[in-house]
């Protein structure tokens, strides 16, 4: 026989939710590990079968630019940017910023910040400064909606039990799901039907040292403003990003009243 309290606890473990984690309305809502790209999509649509895993589609991760030794002065070899800011914040965008199509979305690139080098699906080499993780953070996370997004994981993410899972869950959609950053481009909420374009509006740095950076950043949606955050590392002679310990690649999106305490990128 049992107790009334061991009844009572014995109906809460089989009230759990039983159903696999990407059927859970939380995962659903935060899908945070697919990256700002998809994050800009809203809810991620997954395969027809719910779960079923990744079916080849992606490429396998090859070895690219950061893969190697590093040169004498810390950096990959053909790696050069302009670092003489050190540390210092910047307080604007820099004035050689030009925009790309990455991942169904616009990203920011600069001559002198980075990302100065490409090798394959690789974009890389970012000044070791603040402005040169403020780049990465928004370039890396945009990759991984794509079929690359397992080298570019490789290559530009710190690794551990973070980036482990990260790649268990990515591995579970497919890259091409309906819905998905790379079918329909960003799209502020998909689960509600609308249409209005997202995008990076700026950003903040809220906390840097030459071995790690913290980045906020600021995205405008058709229905105002949001911001997440994205932790960079400096490893290997460049930014890498920093997962959390639950795979995500950056804090879940918040909204916003406005765009105070944000540099805009004036797009």
């Amino acid at each position: 026989m049992f107790t009334r309290r061991e009844y009572r606890e014995r109906r809460r473990y089989r009230s759990d939710p039983s159903e696999p984690y990407w059927k859970q309305r939380g995962w659903q809502v935060s899908a945070a590990f697919l990256g700002v790209v998809v994050l800009l999509s809203g809810i991620v649509a997954l395969t027809a079968g719910r779960g079923t895993a990744d079916d080849g589609a992606s490429s396998p991760p090859s070895k690219g630019p950061l893969s190697g030794p590093e040169m004498k002065d810390g950096r990959p070899d053909g790696c050069r940017t302009d670092d003489r800011h050190g540390d210092v914040m910047p307080t604007s965008p820099p004035d050689d910023v030009d925009w790309r199509a990455l991942g169904g979305t616009r990203v920011p690139v600069s001559a002198s910040a980075g990302p100065t080098l490409t090798q394959g699906p690789v974009w890389w080499c970012f000044a070791h400064t603040p402005t040169g993780a403020v780049l990465a953070a928004h370039i890396i996370p945009s990759h991984m909606s794509g079929p690359d997004w397992r080298t570019i994981t490789q290559e530009q993410v710190m690794s551990g039990p973070g980036r482990d899972l990260f790649v268990f869950k990515r591995s579970t959609v497919r890259d091409d799901a309906p819905g998905s950053a790379r079918d329909t481009g960003p799209r502020p909420d998909a689960g509600s039907g609308g249409s209005s374009a997202a995008s990076y509006a700026g950003f903040s740095v809220p906390a840097y040292s030459g071995a790690a950076a913290t980045v906020e950043l600021l995205l405008k949606t058709g229905q105002g403003y949001a911001t997440t955050s994205v932790a960079l590392r400096w490893s290997g002679g460049d930014w890498k990003v920093q997962p959390s310990d639950n795979g995500a690649l950056h804090t879940p999106v918040k909204a916003v009243p406005g765009t105070n305490g944000h540099l805009l990128w004036g797009v």
